[in-house]
């Protein structure tokens, strides 16, 4: 898969581990195995340290050997969540940018509508990848901080195009894209099914703050 820079594909070396994606904005099936699913489960209610692999074997209907023949250990367990959450964000994120089109402000809005439905439709997982970096070892941190740096480069590049283009009028672009990826992000602190808004609604009232914000003319 490419991303784009100034309407220009680039080839993205690091996307092997991304599984085609046919519509971003489809989540009505969870890919996730069930014993992930169990250990996200548990990992929110009771954090990765408080919980127990007796207690993931438990929630996902396994004996305690049968968890360990898919995972040797906890940690591996949270590895392959975050692994999962950033593949798939990923992935749905360069699917939204191919369908956008070269136009910096399409592209914005493509990339925060794709940023919003992800954390209000996968708020657990991405509250998850989120929260406890703090309980991976060395390589497996440094391995989940470059993904998260590979998926921040999308949204950098496109507030880059936009300013060279006109298209956006903000002195200080990356403290932007950090106010926009904090934005976007905080929703799965928060968002709950049946609220205020759905899901869609919230992004696109977020396109428009993002917009503003950028200076969109």
């Amino acid at each position: 898969m490419d991303v784009k820079e100034a309407g220009v594909a680039i080839a993205d070396p690091t996307a092997s581990d991304v599984a085609p994606i046919d519509d971003w904005r489809d989540y009505s099936d969870d890919p996730l195995p069930p014993i992930l699913r169990a250990a996200v489960e548990c990992f929110v209610e009771s954090g990765f340290h408080g919980t127990t692999v007796r207690l993931i074997a438990a929630r996902a209907g396994l004996s305690v050997p049968g968890y360990y023949h898919h995972y040797p250990s906890k940690e591996d367990t949270l590895v392959a969540v975050m692994r999962h959450a950033m593949a798939d964000l990923y992935g749905r994120t360069l699917a939204a940018d191919a369908t956008a089109g070269s136009d910096p402000v399409d592209r914005l809005a493509a990339h925060v509508e794709c940023l919003v439905l992800f954390h209000a439709h996968r708020g657990d997982l991405a509250f998850i990848a989120a929260s406890e970096i703090r309980a991976l070892g060395p390589s497996a941190r440094d391995e989940h901080i470059a993904a998260r740096d590979r998926q921040q480069a999308v949204l950098e590049q496109i507030v880059a195009a936009g300013v060279r283009s006109g298209a956006f009028d903000v002195a200080h672009e990356r403290d932007a894209v950090r106010a926009l990826v904090t934005m976007c992000t905080g929703v799965a602190q928060w968002f709950r099914p049946g609220g205020g808004l759905a899901a869609g609604q919230l992004a696109d009232e977020y396109v428009e703050l993002a917009l503003r914000m950028l200076g969109s003319r």
